[in-house]
């Protein structure tokens, strides 16, 4: 997994949730706290860890490194589950395909936290497993840490404890098991309740989920391919229909199963009435479908158990697995050219760099476009950014703050040479013409040029 993770991990460009977590983990301590005051709590720990990471070196490799550590810790976890609760050859085929999956490999190449939830929300998973067997309260408290510790990284790993509950249930365990296993879910969730209720604008963007959307998940979490999809689907069913006898107190079915189904079903049902189905808020929840794929395939080659098969049964499950990683290599090799992301924000700070002269003046439109600016400050040296009043960390903002419409107006009218990176799609939305700054720009200025670029449309406009 670390391999495929490190593998063109360097992409030469930055897209914009990237960019966010890169500029707001360069703040000092003081100002990124004054930012999850007002704005992003649900990102809290992860900008705090970043800010470390990045004190050593602020660069696009160093940004997601974590995020490559976290899912090869993820698919070592994943591993240690299917050995403990089936066998080491279940636990080797799990792990692998875990690696081998473009939507894992595509989250160990963010700078963003969910490789970490990830990591985090299976740790809790390999101790809940532990906690049930033994029943002690140290355990139970390591596995209240393990779910708080991933909860703060991102609040949706709470769903991992309505799939654990059901696993508790499946377990049969006793009373004092249910009141331990119900603490530590309150130790995750009623912080975090506390702190996000009042952020709830910053997930205002997400849409309803639709019909398709079923579909696409599965392709995520089983494909992209097709024929992998359809294999690998028929074998988890095989498990979920024949679970494997139990080693202990629960089975590696009962873990894997409402691990990879409930958080995503709780989420959809939810999205029915508040937006929330987003493909990386997932990504914890993969970590129970390789080990139905690997299980199934026990299941499957069960009938070889005799001594002289077993090394045969293990290389014929690491074969499918190398097949599967084959029939996705396409798309493995998609997700790190500069295409792999909608984003290219490298592309246009370099344009501004090259075009531009020192001291130019330049606006954003809109004033979310300044995230490029706030991420590549080295290509935008010298050029003014005229409409801001107070910069994104002073203000405890995303994008800072900006002067009024008149003030901007004013300070317009003093140029000879104006630069605007826009939002891409600009020219055909109505909001550029109705943008106070563009109207501005338009009493005594024409257009001199422009260019369209994949993450920003870059006219020049001079006095008349």
């Amino acid at each position: 997994m670390l391999g495929i993770a490190l593998w063109g991990l360097n992409r030469g460009t930055m897209w914009r949730d990237e960019s966010a977590t890169f500029q707001i983990a360069r703040r000092s301590v003081p100002d990124i706290w004054r930012l999850l005051g007002e704005l992003d709590a649900v990102h809290g720990l992860c900008y705090l860890l970043m800010h470390a990471v990045l004190a050593f070196r602020a660069d696009e490799v160093m940004l997601r490194l974590p995020s490559a550590l976290g899912a090869a810790c993820s698919a070592g976890l994943v591993t240690a589950i299917g050995c403990r609760l089936a066998r080491p050859r279940v636990g080797l085929w799990a792990g692998l395909l875990y690696a081998a999956t473009p939507f894992t490999s595509f989250h160990a190449q963010e700078g963003r936290s969910y490789a970490l939830v990830a990591a985090g929300a299976a740790l809790a998973t390999r101790c809940l497993v532990s906690a049930v067997e033994h029943d002690s309260a140290g355990r139970w408290a390591g596995y209240a840490a393990a779910v708080a510790g991933t909860a703060l990284l991102h609040e949706f790993a709470v769903l991992t404890l309505v799939a654990h509950g059901a696993t508790v249930l499946a377990a049969r365990s006793r009373p004092g098991a249910w009141r331990r296993w119900a603490a530590a879910a309150g130790t995750a969730v009623v912080p975090l309740a506390l702190v996000s209720s009042r952020q709830g604008g910053q997930i205002s963007w997400i849409q309803e989920p639709g019909v398709e959307e079923p579909r696409l998940f599965a392709l995520q979490f089983a494909g992209p391919g097709v024929r992998v999809l359809t294999v690998a689907a028929l074998l988890a069913g095989l498990a979920a229909l024949s679970p494997l006898r139990r080693t202990g107190r629960v089975g590696l079915t009962a873990v894997a199963l409402p691990l990879v189904a409930l958080p995503v079903a709780v989420l959809f049902v939810v999205s029915l009435v508040k937006p929330l189905f987003v493909d990386r808020y997932r990504l914890f929840a993969f970590a129970g479908f390789p080990l139905l794929v690997a299980a199934g395939l026990e299941s499957l080659l069960g009938m070889l158990r005799s001594a002289p098969w077993r090394p045969v049964v293990t290389a014929a499950g690491v074969a499918a697995v190398a097949a599967a990683f084959w029939c996705r290599l396409p798309f493995q090799e998609q997700e790190r050219g500069k295409d792999g992301r909608i984003d290219d924000l490298r592309e246009v700070a370099a344009y501004v760099d090259a075009q531009t002269r020192p001291n130019d003046a330049v606006l954003f439109v809109p004033s979310y476009q300044r995230h490029i600016f706030l991420t590549y400050d080295r290509e935008f040296a010298g050029r003014r950014d005229i409409a801001l009043k107070t910069g994104a960390a002073a203000s405890g903002t995303f994008y800072g703050q900006e002067f009024d419409a008149a003030r901007i107006g004013a300070r317009i009218g003093a140029e000879r040479r104006v630069w605007v990176v826009a939002w891409p799609s600009a020219w055909s939305e109505q909001w550029f013409d109705e943008d106070p700054k563009i109207i501005a720009l338009r009493k005594g200025f024409e257009l001199a040029r422009s260019t369209r670029l994949k993450s920003g449309l870059v006219p020049l406009y001079v006095r008349e």
